[in-house]
């Protein structure tokens, strides 16, 4: 079922619908499987700051962006075989000091930085090499750091310490972690989006995974001025020391906020109710209660709302349908085909 107004899905020979989707976490290799198998043009652009886990440890000893994210993104659109994807997926179990919990892929992916000077034509070469349908673009050529302000006023920086505080953030925005530059997406990236008929945010976390890659300045303004249709997924749950209590009118709000205007352009929202007794807490990090439905809240934010049973929900765990949600997505990009080839003629 869809709020707002009817939509008008044409299919449109010549080229496959050019769809970038933004941001990093678990949540982003599930859509990029769902639009791979729809046949769509995808560039995937990389959350930079994450300071956590095997990335974070990496990134300690080498002065490189964190390679998880992009690890993950590698092999969801890669055509290797399952053999190939499961040895770069490896994490090391010994008890070794220095490899143990680290993945193979993020240690391929240092040492192709280090060899090559850069980590954008580090991932691009690996691309090659891992037969990958689409593009992968790290959101910075440069390590970040994520800096926060909490509604209190204090400030806080680094990704992981920003989530342990467990505060209510007002806003956040990224720094060079070895310069002070001003952090700056590379050309490529922003031609993708100004070239897109979709850029998808989400899903991930709201504060740490999609927000960061928007802070960078050049990266949001291409967000702010592509005609592509800029499109939200909404988290299924809320998630601790992030989005406590927050509504989906909530999430597009902070977004919009952080790009200072109404830029999300439709936003998807699961409406479907989530079975509790099957949900199983302690599986879970950071997760606490299903993001509740504001449509009210969704109105003032000026976006078309499209709601459906988004979920698949397996075992006590709870994710994105993404074969339903790529579907959608496929739809709207097909639509600002159509709108973008009627302004042309």
């Amino acid at each position: 079922m869809a709020y707002g107004e009817n939509r008008i899905i044409r299919v449109i020979k010549g080229r496959r619908p050019r769809v970038v989707v933004i941001g990093g976490g678990t949540g982003l290799p599930v859509i990029l499987n769902a639009l791979k198998d729809q046949n769509a043009e995808i560039t995937a652009i990389v959350t930079v700051s994450d300071d956590g886990g095997s990335s974070g440890s990496i990134r300690n000893f080498i002065n490189v962006v964190p390679p998880g994210d992009i690890r993950n993104v590698l092999v969801s659109l890669s055509d290797l075989s399952k053999e190939g994807k499961d040895i770069f997926q490896y994490r090391f179990d010994s008890s070794d000091s220095f490899f143990s919990g680290h993945a193979i892929g993020n240690l391929i992916i240092a040492a192709l930085n280090e060899m090559h000077g850069n980590i954008f034509e580090a991932v691009q070469i690996l691309s090659k090499m891992m037969h990958v349908d689409g593009h992968v673009f790290p959101a910075s050529n440069e390590p970040l750091t994520l800096n926060a302000e909490f509604v209190d006023g204090t400030t806080q920086a680094g990704e992981t310490e920003i989530t342990a505080l467990d505060k209510q953030i007002k806003r956040v925005w990224v720094t060079d972690t070895d310069s002070d530059d001003e952090p700056k997406a590379v050309l490529p990236v922003l031609a993708a989006i100004m070239q897109a008929d979709a850029v998808v945010l989400g899903p991930g976390s709201l504060f740490t995974s999609i927000l960061p890659n928007l802070m960078i300045s050049n990266l949001g303004q291409a967000v702010r001025e592509t005609k592509a249709e800029v499109i939200y997924i909404c988290n299924i749950m809320t998630q601790q020391g992030e989005t406590d209590h927050f509504s989906d009118a909530d999430h597009v709000r902070v977004i919009n906020e952080h790009l200072g205007g109404h830029y999300i352009n439709t936003a998807l929202v699961n409406g479907a109710k989530i079975d509790m007794s099957e949900f199983h807490p302690e599986d879970y990090d950071a997760y606490l209660e299903p993001v509740r439905n504001d449509f009210a809240g969704l109105r003032e934010q000026e976006c078309r709302v499209i709601t459906d049973d988004f979920i698949d929900q397996r075992h006590g765990l709870v994710f994105h349908d993404g074969k339903k949600v790529g579907k959608e997505i496929i739809n709207l990009a097909f639509e600002a085909m159509s709108r973008r080839r009627m302004d042309e003629d």
